[in-house]
C-alpha cells in the first residue's frame, strides 16, 4: 500500500515529548516507523512514554531547555551519540495568563525563554553541518493561534508564539540552501491537561461557551495537532515551508 506519509528509519528529535501534544507527536511518529529521540525536564514521564513505543532504538534526553547556554552541549552530545537528524519538532513550551501589570521583565523572559529561544538555539545549533541528514531537516515548531489572537492576559505567551511564527519565515529562507524545510503549526483549543484546568475553573461561564461557539467542528486532541506535524516532516510536504498552518477546528 502506497503510504503517503512516509517517515520510516527517520530521526526526529522531539521537545517537550513527555505529555499532551509533544507525546502524541511521538505516538504518532513511532507508529509511522521512525526513530524519536525525547527531550523534557521529567525523566520519569520520559520513561512512561518510551515504555510505550515500539522501537527500540528511540531514546530520550532530560534537559531544562529554559537553560539556555546548555542547549549546544546538549544538541552536539545527542548527534554524537545518535547521529544526525531528519526533523525536529519544538513542542516544548509554558502557558502564561498574567494580567499586564504582573508581567515583569523576568516573567516576560521566562516565558520567551522556553516558547521561543530555545526553539531558535536548537535550530542553530542542527543546522551546523554533519548535525543533519545529507537530505536536508524538516523543523515543526509547536505555536498557537494565540500568535495571531488577542486574548486579555495572553501577551507574553502570545507575543513569544508570534515570534516563533516570524523567525520560521525567516529560517526557511536562510537554510532552504542546506535542504530545510522550517514551519509551525498553530493550534487553537486541544484536549490537554492546561485546556481541562481552564474549562473547570471557567466551567458555565461564557468563555467556555465562546470557546465551543468559535471551534465550531470541536475541540481538538493532541493526535490531531500530531497528524499535521506529521505530514509536515514527510517529502509529501516538500514544497511547503516558512508556513504557520492553524488546526483550530474553524476557530482562526
Amino acid at each position: 500500500m502506497y503510504n503517503l506519509v512516509n517517515l520510516k528509519d527517520k530521526t526526529i528529535l522531539i521537545t517537550g515529548a513527555s505529555s499532551g501534544i509533544g507525546q502524541a507527536i511521538a505516538e504518532l511518529l513511532d507508529k509511522l516507523e521512525a526513530r524519536v529521540i525525547l527531550v523534557a525536564r521529567r525523566e520519569d514521564k520520559l520513561r512512561e512514554v518510551l515504555d510505550g513505543l515500539n522501537n527500540q532504538s528511540s531514546c530520550y534526553y532530560v534537559a531544562d531547555l529554559s537553560k539556555l547556554d546548555g542547549i549546544e552541549e546538549l544538541i552536539k552530545g545527542i548527534i554524537a551519540e545518535q547521529g544526525a537528524l531528519d526533523g525536529f519538532v519544538h513542542s516544548a513550551g509554558i502557558g502564561s495568563s498574567r494580567p499586564l501589570k504582573t508581567i515583569k521583565p523576568n516573567i516576560l523572559q521566562e516565558v520567551m525563554s522556553i516558547n521561543f529561544s530555545s526553539f531558535v538555539e536548537i535550530c542553530r545549533c542542527i543546522s551546523i553541518k554533519k548535525r543533519y541528514a545529507e537530505s536536508g531537516c524538516s523543523i515543526v515548531g509547536i505555536s498557537s493561534i494565540a500568535s495571531c489572537q488577542g486574548n486579555a492576559s495572553k501577551t507574553a505567551y502570545s507575543a513569544s508564539k508570534a515570534a516563533m511564527d516570524a523567525a520560521v519565515r525567516c529560517m526557511a529562507k536562510e537554510l532552504s540552501v542546506k535542504g530545510f524545510r522550517v514551519n509551525t503549526v498553530m493550534p487553537g483549543w486541544i484536549e490537554t491537561a492546561i485546556y481541562e484546568q481552564h474549562m473547570q475553573n471557567t466551567k458555565g461561564s461564557a468563555d467556555v461557551e465562546a470557546v465551543r461557539a468559535r471551534q465550531y467542528l470541536g475541540v481538538g486532541k493532541p493526535v490531531d495537532v500530531a497528524t499535521l506535524v506529521a505530514f509536515l516532516l514527510s517529502d509529501a510536504a516538500r514544497l511547503i515551508t516558512g508556513a504557520s498552518l492553524d488546526v483550530t477546528g474553524g476557530g482562526a
